[in-house]
């Protein structure tokens, strides 16, 4: 008899995390109680906590599979979409080819409208879970169920520099340099007073001219506001700027991919292929994030990427890190570019973990254990919450 999956868990996954991502709320925020808060700059929600939604699917073998997703706002939408309407149809399903389970759950809602969203971050969630499980029935490694077997590495490029003042982001963007990373990328709404031209700069004359400095612009620019951006930062030789305008302005995003000086990265928030398909000629890098794609959605991208020969740095966020232990494998096995690293987020979430790759010197050095080679210890159940 094929293989079934016979259980479905889905917990939360919330921890209190004393830093905020990205740094600061006393200025520049609106507090929404215990669970979030606004930052203006760019008009976006963000969770207090470091939050995701984890998934575990055990098969009639008795073997588990560990998935994990965004969780960072409404988790409980995600957590009713696996309950409520992927579960009861994924065990009914065969559990040969991961990326066909996935194509058979999306297909249930397409007609309707509905290829995005909670419903795309719940997807990932078991495909995500699916390749772990199928893998380790294999006693294989993701990256070697994926086609390319072996220990590998990929540099680390350190994101986010939290502190307050301009002075401190430079001393702790040394301090990485020191530590053998020479990758950074700062976010646009740490930038005092709005003077990205002095940020840059600071950054530049510290860092030096072979150290890579890219600008994660947190869709806050218009297309001509960012050419114009770009031309003022031609001094500052950036790595590349990421997420300059709106993301469902795609008109905007080849504007800018067309008239930019340096490279474009865009994809953190796509779900699927469908995504970039329409946006092939408006980057030069693709960011997908595990947590929103799953392993089959990011290697079709990649595919894709590849044809339209742009690099691949997987994007990172907040997140146990179970997805991010997907991703380092998966980019391994699609010869990513890069990878971003969450300095303030991954080893502390990390030591949750059992199997977690080891960050150091610029590299993530990834095993060839079997799955995506994680799974929570004792100590991560405590801030796993289950879910009916």
């Amino acid at each position: 008899m094929p293989r079934r999956i016979e259980k479905i868990e889905v917990f939360a996954f919330e921890r209190p995390n004393e830093q905020a991502y990205l740094g600061k709320t006393d200025l520049g925020t609106v507090d929404l109680g215990p669970d979030y808060f606004v930052r203006l700059f760019n008009g976006t929600i963000y969770p207090k906590n470091d939050r995701s939604i984890v998934v575990s699917l055990t098969d009639s073998d008795g073997v588990t599979g560990w998935g994990e997703t965004y969780g960072l706002v409404a988790p409980k939408a995600v957590a009713a979409l696996i309950s409520d309407l992927f579960g009861p149809y994924l065990k009914t399903l065969p559990l040969d080819d991961p990326s066909h389970v996935w194509d058979q759950l999306y297909e249930l809602q397409r007609v309707r409208g509905y290829w995005g969203g909670y419903l795309g971050d719940a997807l990932a969630a078991l495909d995500i879970a699916l390749w772990d499980l199928t893998s380790r029935s294999s006693n294989q490694s993701l990256q070697a169920a994926l086609g390319r077997a072996g220990e590998g590495t990929l540099d680390a490029y350190v994101s986010g520099l939290p502190p307050k003042t301009h002075s401190e982001r430079v001393e702790l963007a040394q301090s990485w340099k020191e530590k053998g990373y020479n990758k950074v990328k700062t976010p646009i709404g740490a930038v005092d007073n709005g003077d990205v031209i002095g940020e840059m700069f600071g950054l530049r004359k510290a860092l030096g001219d072979d150290h890579d400095i890219a600008l994660d612009m947190h869709w806050t620019h218009t297309a001509d506001e960012t050419l114009a951006l770009d031309q003022a930062l031609t001094e500052m030789k950036p790595w590349f700027l990421e997420a300059p305008t709106k993301p469902e302005d795609i008109e905007a995003q080849h504007k800018i991919a067309a008239g930019l000086t340096v490279p474009l990265g865009l994809g953190e928030e796509w779900r699927t292929e469908w995504d970039y398909r329409h946006r092939q000629k408006a980057c030069h890098i693709i960011q997908p994030e595990m947590g929103h794609t799953g392993v089959t959605q990011m290697v079709r991208m990649a595919k894709m990427a590849k044809e339209n020969q742009a690099q691949i740095m997987p994007h990172a966020t907040i997140g146990l890190g179970i997805f991010m232990a997907a991703s380092l494998r998966t980019s391994v096995a699609i010869g990513a570019d890069a990878h971003e690293f969450q300095h303030t987020i991954y080893h502390r979430n990390g030591a949750l973990l059992e199997g977690l790759a080891e960050c150091k010197n610029g590299a993530f050095f990834v095993p060839d254990t079997p799955g995506h080679g994680v799974k929570p210890t004792d100590e991560a159940m405590k801030y796993l919450t289950k879910l009916d």
